[in-house]
């Protein structure tokens, strides 16, 4: 049967845990994109780092096709990339506003950052007709426009509306 495989961490923690600098610029991205944790930071952190990796090493290499598909990755992310100049030019906010949490409230479903991670956790969002339980969920450029509330949620809130209008 063998042993069951140990999972690894997807994120590295900060080498100086006290950098005022550093907690800083974290509390203001937990403000903004409505984080609850840093440990989603730095595994946002972690998506750029790998990109930016894996730009470096094509970039040596010199290998059109896998150049091609990186780009094309990030394309349909939604990450704006034509050349492998630009996937080193990637930043912590390119990943974490293509997050679920950060679409739906730009979107205005939902009222703020953390309405739209409350909706997201309880299970009242699909994308492309299926329930998404994570606000760290990366949506595709195409599943964009599939984003909505559950049927039975959206008619929730088409009732409230209708009743602050009377």
């Amino acid at each position: 049967m063998g042993q069951p495989k140990k999972f690894k961490k997807k994120y590295s923690r900060p080498k100086k845990p006290y950098d005022k600098e550093r907690i800083d610029t974290e509390r203001k991205i937990l403000n903004d994109y409505g984080l609850r944790r840093k440990k989603e930071i730095w595994r946002a952190e972690a998506i750029v780092r790998d990109f930016r990796r894996r730009a470096r090493d094509l970039q040596a290499k010199n290998n059109q096709s896998d150049e091609q598909m990186l780009i094309q990755k990030l394309n349909k992310l939604g990450i704006h990339c034509k050349k492998l100049d630009d996937v080193l030019q990637i930043t912590l906010d390119d990943i974490l506003s293509r997050r679920l949490q950060t679409i739906i409230a730009k979107k205005g479903i939902a009222n703020s950052m953390r309405h739209s991670r409350q909706l997201i956790v309880h299970g009242h969002v699909t994308v492309n007709e299926k329930k998404i339980f994570w606000p760290s969920y990366i949506v595709e450029k195409d599943l964009e426009e599939k984003i909505s509330l559950t049927p039975r949620m959206s008619a929730k809130a088409i009732s409230q509306e209708a009743k602050k209008s009377e």
